[in-house]
């Protein structure tokens, strides 16, 4: 007897389940690191540079450069140291500059004093030079005949004031006074003093040329040495004798 197969029976009954492929965990995004919120960034930097130095720029173009009218400009003179009875251009004197003994710078600006022929006599003053605004603020030049050589720096300030009633009164009030010698380039001897009183300043320089003793002063009040000093040396140490022999 024939067996009959059912066609199921060629298959199984079990239900096979598909496989599901293995799942990618979601990628997770990578953190920047934020930066410090006192980091400046780089537009930031830029324009701190540019304006730093924009304020420089405008410092230095508004700032005022020295004026020319704040340097002192001075004029130089020519004095013949002639005697009472040449003065006023007797004996033949037709050019200062020609017949100079000596020579001293004077700022522009100041006056020039007419030194009479009496007080040339008296005292030997030759020449003089004040400041307008302030007249006690000067230079003027003595001399004296018959002197070869300069006498020891102390006599030579004494014999100085005891004509020059300022001088006297100055060294009398002074705080301090120096003195010291120097030679110029052709080894000329020059004394040279300061006086610093309490409401005046003094300097001299003093020298022996031609059988004659010159002497150079500038004097001024307190307040306008301190307010002139460097104007004020430098015509002091422009004095200086010519045409020596």
């Amino acid at each position: 007897m024939a067996t009959i197969f059912s066609p199921s029976a060629l298959f199984s009954s079990t239900t096979t389940t598909p496989t599901k492929p293995p799942q990618t965990p979601p990628s997770t995004k990578p953190h920047l690191p934020i930066p410090p919120s006192n980091s400046k960034s780089p537009l930031t930097t830029t324009l701190t540079t540019t304006l730093t130095a924009t304020v420089l720029a405008t410092t230095i173009l508004t700032s005022s450069p020295p004026s020319l009218a704040d340097t002192p400009t001075y004029q130089l003179y020519y004095g013949t140291a002639a005697s009472a009875a040449n003065y006023g251009g007797y004996g033949g004197n037709s050019s200062k500059r020609d017949s100079a003994e000596y020579i001293y710078e004077v700022p522009d600006g100041w006056k020039e004093r007419l030194v009479s022929k009496v007080e040339k006599g008296t005292n030997g003053t030759d020449s003089e030079f004040y400041n307008p605004k302030k007249k006690s603020e000067k230079e003027y030049l003595t001399f004296l005949a018959g002197f070869k050589q300069l006498a020891p720096k102390d006599a030579v300030l004494n014999n100085l004031a005891l004509s020059d009633v300022y001088l006297q009164d100055l060294i009398a009030s002074a705080d301090s006074v120096t003195s010291e010698e120097r030679k110029d380039e052709n080894g000329q001897v020059y004394y040279v003093y300061e006086i610093d009183g309490v409401g005046a300043h003094g300097l001299i320089s003093v020298t022996c040329a031609n059988n004659k003793l010159y002497a150079h002063f500038v004097n001024a009040p307190t307040p306008e040495w301190n307010k002139d000093k460097d104007m004020l040396r430098h015509v002091h140490e422009s004095f200086k004798t010519v045409r020596s022999f």
